[in-house]
């Protein structure tokens, strides 16, 4: 098993938020269309698609913060990887 130095803290946190903010538009987009339409005429597929788009556009502008600092931990990672990778053969050249 890799260590991640640093922990994936950033990923968690996006992830939950994520989460949580496709369930929360999941449970308007219900209930709107149940104060609308009626409780029986919930459509349980129209119901995702409308939560996933509502979900991506409210999460796009709501977690920007969060989405920045995982593309940060991304990014320096990819570095060091490149870095390490550079380093490695190198040292072939040498030998």
């Amino acid at each position: 098993m890799t260590a991640y130095p640093g922990g994936v803290k950033e990923f968690v946190v996006y992830t939950a938020m994520r989460l949580l903010v496709f369930v929360a538009s999941l449970l308007i987009v219900v209930g709107v269309w149940s104060l609308v339409a009626g409780r029986d005429s919930v459509h349980a597929v129209w119901t995702v698609v409308l939560a996933f788009i509502v979900s991506g556009i409210a999460s796009y502008f709501l977690l920007n913060r969060q989405r920045e600092a995982f593309a940060r931990r991304v990014e320096e990672r990819a570095h060091r990887a490149s870095a390490a990778f550079e380093e490695r053969r190198g040292r072939e050249d040498v030998e």
